[in-house]
C-alpha cells in the first residue's frame, strides 16, 4: 500500500528525492515503482527503504506484500 509509504515518507521528513537517492535509484524510477503499487520494487530497495524509513516489520508488511 503505497499510501502507507508516503505516510511514512511524510512522518520521517523525507521526499521521494531523498529516498530514491539513498536506495540507489534515479528519482523517475521511483516514482514509476510506486504508481505499479510498489510491485516492482527490489528486495534489496524494499530492504533499503526499510531502512531508511525504520519501519517496523508490521509496516514493511503492510507496505509491500498486501
Amino acid at each position: 500500500n503505497m499510501d502507507i509509504l508516503r505516510g511514512k515518507m511524510v512522518e520521517k521528513r523525507i521526499n521521494a528525492e531523498e529516498l530514491s537517492r539513498r536506495i540507489g535509484i534515479n528519482t523517475s524510477t521511483f516514482y514509476r515503482k510506486m504508481r505499479s503499487d510498489g510491485e516492482s520494487f527490489t528486495v534489496g530497495q524494499i530492504h533499503k527503504i526499510v531502512d531508511v524509513l525504520q519501519l517496523s516489520n508490521s509496516d514493511a508488511v503492510s507496505i509491500f506484500l498486501q
